[in-house]
């Protein structure tokens, strides 16, 4: 269990608070207006931004003693963070050792990870020679092989077209369900959420909610988030507009 307990996050005049628990195993998604603090409170799980004060800890273990590298923790960026002089291979690799210095059985564990993401034959070509979505499979593969229970998404895909979208949040669904990872995903996009995470946290005015079924919170969405999403009076519903989606 992911527990976030009087968390307050401050960022020069910008403050974040929450106080929520999020169930080990389940997939959840984040939600809210551009600059609600999204991206903040995944940074703050994975230890890149502090905490003014609170507590976050997993299964009962405090995590503020622990540097990024060392937390339960695989967060994904909207840029993957692929080196681009090494290869794919190379890339997944680092997941593993990032001195790269492997046994052969390591090589092995990423050329089964590259697998698992439908790049195999691919593990010698550099990102340049990928293609958006491949790029994307790698920067999962990485994900797959460091085994952190705790899988954080600060929307890895806002690059990729619609169906490359649907593809890689469907291989998100089953790399969590294969592996049992807890799951927290930021999006802009209600539909990515419908089809991926039955509960929302919704961030806005400063505070992280709670998380909530995330059908119940995109029918009848309070009115910042209804903004946001580019409801209001005289537009077609939001409940319509994901379902057209």
């Amino acid at each position: 269990m992911l527990a976030i307990e009087a968390v307050e996050v401050r960022v020069g005049s910008f403050h974040l608070a929450a106080d929520l628990v999020i169930a080990t195993g389940a997939r959840v998604g984040v939600i809210g207006p551009s600059g609600a603090g999204k991206s903040t409170l995944l940074a703050a799980i994975a230890g890149f931004q502090p905490l003014a004060r609170g507590v976050i800890s997993w299964a009962g273990q405090d995590l503020a003693a622990l540097p990024p590298g060392q937390r339960p923790v695989t967060m994904l960026f909207q840029d993957g963070n692929l080196f681009p002089h090494l290869n794919a291979l190379q890339n997944v690799a680092l997941g593993v050792n990032p001195a790269l210095r492997l046994t052969k059985a390591d090589w092995a564990r990423v050329a089964a990870s590259l697998a698992e993401v439908g790049l195999t034959g691919l593990g010698g070509r550099k990102p340049a020679a990928l293609s958006g979505g491949q790029q994307s499979r790698v920067a999962l593969a990485r994900a797959l092989i460091r085994a952190r229970p705790l899988l954080l998404l600060d929307e890895p895909f806002a690059a990729l077209g619609p169906a490359l979208t649907v593809e890689m949040l469907a291989l998100v669904a089953r790399i969590c369900t294969g592996t049992g990872a807890t799951l927290l995903m930021v999006s802009h996009h209600p539909a990515d959420l419908m089809a991926v995470t039955p509960q929302t946290v919704l961030v806005a005015a400063g505070v992280a909610q709670a998380p909530q079924p995330t059908a119940a919170l995109l029918a009848n969405p309070p009115a910042d988030l209804q903004v946001y999403l580019g409801g209001g009076a005289g537009t077609q519903p939001l409940r319509s507009r994901i379902s057209d989606a």
